[in-house]
């Protein structure tokens, strides 16, 4: 994205790209009214092409002033400065929704004075025009992304400012605090008033905990959880799956092995995205290359999850292989699900407790879909740890504002101890500087450009 810069027009497409209803290209900067102006024309002759009313849409036609032939019938509005998207004047040119007719309006757009905007350019200039602060605008794509209603609740909320409302007055407090202190080591102490700076950092250093403390919660809404399904073959793993999406989306037969590769899908668990990893049966020993690719990609799954559905056959004893891949598991958070409980249990219970003795026991019949509800409160008690979402509660939900939120903490802590053994001034106020600095980031007062640039090129073009 390079030096930003705000004196030149944008234009990008703002929908996605093929057949539908509507395609709309969006242009923000000085030249955007101007752009429209030299492409539009009213459908009415009696209209005076240059009258567009703030906000208000106009019908017409796009022509290519080459040779004045019509690209495609329009609707468009113009959203003058300061009050639009970006703080600039903003053009938006609604047009039917076919790849060929709005590739061929922003192709004139771009001819005309504007350039293609990057990624997450125009929602880069709403946060460098102060519209909106970085946590705001990293909300805007979390609620591009939201797969289920809480997560979009927790977007909605940080997008109005939630999260900021409560980091600005711990930041305000701890700019106080510093002032004081660079001000006691530039006078005298007869100068300056002895203040107490103990009281408000443990004050800053609790509200941070409280903070922290709906991190996790908070980043299970945003990202979801990743569950493995391992067990050995034919225990009914891709049933599981079927069961949980409520349709046939893994293949299920008798033969042992059906399954020779991982397969995704997402289910929304009581506002959680569940990410369910069917993977391949494993066996110590795999009856061909492909199923041996198959049990390391399951491995390999198992690893990455952040949740592992020990599934069973209750309908037989146990082997040798489940014992195995429970060892895989370890200490890695984990349900054991005891699957075919509509056939009589020949698993033994002692054995079963012995498996994962840390993990909960579930039974189920993937094939009667009985237990299944009762699974799903299991995955929820387990990731969620009892706890439910709570609306008036401004969730930290992203991974980088955790970060910034316990460098923040651990500078207030170290400023706390500094203090008691005596620290000088200055040294006490380099950790009190770090941690408005950690703060700063959330926000954006003190986001460098790297920082900038990593975030807002997560965003597609046109957002």
């Amino acid at each position: 994205m390079g030096v930003f810069n705000l004196d030149d027009t944008i234009a990008a497409v703002a929908t996605p790209l093929g057949e539908g209803g509507i395609g709309i290209v969006k242009i923000s900067g000085p030249a955007a009214v101007e752009i429209l102006h030299r492409l539009f024309s009213p459908a009415s002759p009696s209209i005076v092409s240059s009258d567009f009313r703030p906000r208000q849409l106009r019908w017409g036609y796009i022509r290519d002033p080459h040779d004045g032939s019509i690209v495609d019938e329009v609707l468009a509005v113009v959203m003058p400065a300061p009050h639009s998207y970006t703080r600039q004047d903003v053009v938006e040119i609604q047009s039917h929704g076919g790849i060929l007719p709005v590739r061929r309006i922003l192709e004139l757009v771009l001819t005309h004075g504007a350039r293609l905007a990057e990624p997450g350019e125009m929602t880069l200039r709403a946060f460098l025009n102060g519209r909106i602060d970085l946590a705001q605008a990293e909300a805007v794509l979390d609620i591009v992304r939201a797969r289920t209603e809480s997560a979009l609740r927790v977007a909605v909320a940080q997008l109005g400012g939630r999260l900021s409302a409560r980091v600005r007055p711990v930041r305000t407090q701890l700019l106080n605090i510093l002032a004081y202190l660079e001000a006691s080591i530039d006078f005298t102490e007869d100068e300056i008033p002895i203040q107490d700076i103990i009281t408000p950092l443990n004050a800053v250093a609790n509200a941070l905990a409280e903070l922290l403390n709906t991190a996790d919660r908070g980043m299970i809404y945003r990202y979801g959880i990743r569950a493995a399904i391992v067990g050995r073959p034919n225990v009914g793993k891709s049933s599981l799956l079927n069961a949980l999406l409520r349709g046939d989306r893994a293949i299920v037969t008798p033969i042992p092995g059906t399954t020779r590769d991982t397969l995704e899908e997402t289910v929304n668990l009581q506002g959680v995205p569940l990410i369910l990893v069917d993977t391949a049966g494993i066996r110590a020993h795999p009856q061909d290359e492909v199923e041996r690719l198959g049990v390391e990609r399951s491995r390999a799954a198992l690893r990455q999850a952040d949740l592992a559905l020990l599934v069973l056959d209750g309908s037989c004893p146990l082997e040798a292989a489940d014992f195995e891949i429970a060892a895989l598991i370890g200490e890695r958070p984990a349900l054991v699900v005891i699957n075919k409980s509509d056939l009589p249990p020949r698993a033994e219970t002692d054995a079963l407790l012995s498996l994962l003795p840390s993990a909960s026991l579930v039974r189920i019949s993937a094939l009667t879909g009985e237990g299944i509800a009762e699974l799903e409160n299991a995955i929820l008690e387990k990731v969620l740890g009892g706890q439910v979402l709570t609306a008036d509660i401004p969730l930290v939900s992203n991974a980088r504002h955790k970060a910034a939120l316990s460098r923040a903490r651990e500078h207030v802590l170290a400023a706390i101890e500094g203090h008691h053994q005596g620290l000088s001034a200055d040294l006490v106020a380099i950790d009190v500087r770090e941690a408005m600095d950690a703060l700063g980031e959330i926000t954006g007062e003190t986001a460098t450009t790297d920082l900038l640039e990593t975030i807002f090129s997560q965003f597609c073009i046109g957002k």
